[in-house]
């Protein structure tokens, strides 16, 4: 039988080496990680990842401000890279920021009870802590990485629905054509660059057929009390199909996209990750944040065939471009959600929080992605964390 290699060992002087030349190396008690590829992806911004370089973080796990889920002391057994020396490791802070608030996890061994359980967290310790990246032994339990994976997770049954909401860091393929894996994937900047001169130009059609003057409401139905539609509506009428779009994005996300699929259905487990359980699988796959303008074609065709079939040929264009540009807003904004650093304290930056804790910690609530407006009447709010104060 061939030794498996234990974990490496770091010195305190080693990590504070490697953090002063750039590296983000951060510790669980005497786990140590390398955060340098995630620092820019990190809900709570750069810095403050950057100002916790080379520090435990064991007590930061359960703050407050945030008390990390699950899920996400997962994500960071990807980064995963050795050991602290015996005697070296730093003592975490107590008091309000100690492990005393929030769950609870005190020590290495509470720690691994989080990520794996506590019926294994021993056994984990010699198995798998000699893999740099020993999350991805989970994944290889379930589904083969090396293979396309949309022909896979159909036979995951029962299993999917948990998989599929513990998200990994890696990039997904999933068919064994290129052509096809090509068409499935689309650089953020392609949906901006296809559809804004669609935009653009379905505007100034729309203005200036309205400016004819020829449009009426209700008209199909009485003429003597029709509503004449004037060209200085456009605008009103603009923002009513970004309205709407905004409402379709959210009824959208919420009854297709997370609908649970039977387990004994493979075909609607396999259209499922396909639309949209390859996001929630891999959050950070920047080639799968938006949608692709090939099949979005098709799906941007139907509306405006209903919107032709309810509203005056004119009337309907107007809304249909409203929402064609409140669909562009929407994807643009949800890859800057994952890929962008907002300053604290601004719109953007607490949406991003809100969008992060959708994937990593309440996959049942939080819809609304380029705005929280609808999870408002429609009940699906992400309740605000609250911490027990300390005698």
């Amino acid at each position: 039988a061939t030794a498996t290699a234990g974990p490496r060992s770091f010195s305190a002087a080693e990590v504070r080496a490697l953090c002063a030349q750039g590296s983000c190396l951060v510790s669980c008690h005497r786990r140590l990680y390398d955060l340098s590829g995630f620092v820019r992806l990190h809900p709570g911004g750069e810095q403050l990842l950057r100002r916790r370089a080379g520090t435990d973080v064991s007590a930061a796990l359960d703050g407050p401000p945030h008390r990390h889920s699950e899920n996400a002391r997962r994500w960071l057994e990807q980064y995963y890279v050795g050991e602290i020396e015996a005697g070296e490791e730093q003592v975490p802070p107590r008091g309000r920021t100690g492990t005393g608030v929030g769950t609870g996890y005190r020590g290495t061994q509470g720690c691994l009870q989080a990520l794996w359980g506590a019926s294994d967290a021993g056994s984990r310790v010699n198995k798998s802590y000699g893999c740099p990246r020993c999350y991805s032994r989970m994944c290889r339990d379930l589904v083969d990485w090396q293979k396309p994976l949309l022909w896979q997770v159909g036979y995951l049954g029962e299993k999917y629905d948990e998989w599929v909401h513990q998200p990994v860091d890696r990039p997904i393929r999933l068919f064994h054509s290129d052509f096809f894996e090509f068409l499935s994937k689309t650089a953020w900047y392609v949906v901006f660059m296809v559809w804004t001169p669609v935009v653009l130009y379905l505007s100034w059609v729309s203005y200036t057929s309205l400016a004819q003057g020829n449009t009426r409401l209700f008209s199909s139905f009485t003429t003597e009390y029709s509503i004449p539609v004037h060209k200085y509506y456009f605008p009103f009428i603009f923002l009513l199909g970004m309205i709407l779009w905004s409402l379709l994005e959210y009824l959208i996300h919420r009854f297709v996209f997370h609908m649970k699929p039977p387990a004994s259905n493979y075909y609607l487990i396999t259209l499922h990750f396909l639309l949209h359980g390859q996001h929630h699988k891999s959050p950070f796959d920047s080639s799968r944040l938006v949608f692709p303008p090939v099949p979005a074609s098709l799906v941007i065709g139907f509306f405006y065939g209903v919107l032709r079939l309810l509203l005056p040929e004119v009337l309907g264009l107007s809304v249909f471009v409203g929402g064609l540009c409140g669909y562009v807003i929407y994807d643009m904004m949800h890859y800057y959600l994952h890929y962008g650093s907002p300053k604290k304290g601004t719109y953007l930056y607490g949406l991003k929080a809100y969008h992060v804790k959708h994937h990593f910690e309440h996959q049942r609530s939080g819809f609304g992605i380029s705005t929280r407006f609808w999870d408002y009447p429609f009940r699906t709010l992400i309740p605000e964390e609250t911490f027990k104060k300390e005698d």
